[in-house]
């Protein structure tokens, strides 16, 4: 049953059954009229009317699209033209007329209705082309149906994944500022400004300015999920004039990003909690002299983003450092909502090390 539902959406086919259920009553209610002012000499009787035309035409039409909504949910998927599309809905919509026609072929044969020496093709066919524009106009009604069906589930889900990441987003600025705004943060901070200010006045008004820019870029900056990669890095810069103050010649940022992906979109405020988590279990008492580098590629349709140290390796694994870290149980989050499983995340030891590597890889956007 479980594997049934990832390729059947049965609201749809309650949808899809209804509406043709619809269809049939408008039917009967057109051949009771007929009945009644033009009645045959010898009509066919209800019930075999109620079952052959109505019943099992209703299965195998319902049956039918049925598979026409799961192959069009998987042309959804891989984005195919629109002409492809129209071309390939045009031509199963004359074979549900010949599928129907063959099967009623076929169960009066089987029934001894029809004798197989009585059979007429040409009669057969033109059964069929007396409804082929029926059946074209009612298989594209059931196609709409499907359309408008998959596209405001779509949006619903957009809709429900865009209020995750605003609520995301808005924990991701609150942690931060939590994080930042530590007292051993603020205090090391102002320390080095206050000793500036005695030694180097202009560098010291620099940091001021840019702890401000950095939490007025946290607080106030755009509530959109992707900024691009440009944007992520200028905010990125004030963090890391704070840093190099604060770490002095401990510590050097390195950043190798080609000018012609700065234009790619890349998840809000993702690479300061990449750094921090860098800086924070990079240094040790083998590693007192810390190098961060910051690298983004360009691989096939994804843009790979690595931030890696020389510091000390790593005594878990990636799937321990997600369950103990908030931070980066987030960053996951975040990116599974932005990019479902089209994504990649990890953090691991390098190879050769010495050193800790985290990367990141995303489509192209």
């Amino acid at each position: 049953m479980a594997s049934l539902k990832k390729y059947i959406d049965y609201k749809l086919v309650l949808l899809l059954g209804g509406f043709y259920a619809l269809f049939d009553l408008v039917y009967i209610a057109k051949v009771a009229f007929m009945r009644y002012h033009f009645p045959r000499e010898t009509p066919e009787s209800w019930g075999t009317f109620l079952i052959y035309n109505i019943l099992i035409d209703w299965l195998i039409v319902v049956t039918y699209m049925t598979l026409i909504a799961i192959s069009t949910k998987r042309f959804l998927y891989k984005n195919y033209r629109w002409e492809k599309i129209i071309l390939i809905h045009t031509v199963f919509s004359i074979l549900i007329g010949l599928i129907i026609r063959l099967i009623f072929d076929l169960f009066s044969i089987l029934t001894g209705q029809i004798a197989l020496a009585d059979y007429e093709l040409e009669a057969s066919i033109f059964r069929f082309m007396y409804v082929i524009d029926l059946n074209f106009l009612i298989y594209f009604a059931m196609v709409f149906i499907i359309y408008t069906y998959y596209y405001v589930k779509q949006v619903k889900e957009a809709e429900q994944q865009r209020g995750m990441l605003e609520t995301q987003l808005v924990n991701t600025r609150m942690k931060m500022l939590s994080s930042q705004l530590q007292p051993h943060f603020l205090f090391n901070t102002l320390n080095s400004i206050a000793v500036l200010a005695d030694l180097d006045k202009e560098k010291a008004k620099d940091t001021i300015a840019d702890l401000s820019d950095f939490l007025r870029e946290i607080l106030y900056s755009s509530d959109e999920n992707e900024i691009t990669l440009e944007n992520e890095l200028r905010t990125l810069e004030y963090y890391l004039n704070i840093l190099n103050v604060r770490f002095s010649d401990h510590l050097k940022i390195r950043q190798e990003v080609p000018k012609q992906l700065l234009n790619f979109r890349v998840p809000a405020l993702l690479l300061q909690p990449l750094i921090e988590n860098s800086i924070k279990h990079g240094y040790s008492y083998d590693h007192t002299d810390l190098e961060v580098v910051i690298k983004v590629l360009k691989t096939n349709e994804h843009l790979k983003i690595i931030v890696e140290n020389n510091g000390q390796s790593l005594t878990k694994d990636h799937k321990e450092l997600m369950e103990n870290g908030v931070g980066l149980s987030n960053i996951n989050d975040r990116l599974h909502n932005l990019y479902g499983n089209n994504y990649f995340f990890e953090i691991r030891n390098k190879v050769p090390g010495p050193g800790v590597e985290t990367v990141i890889q995303i489509p192209f956007r």
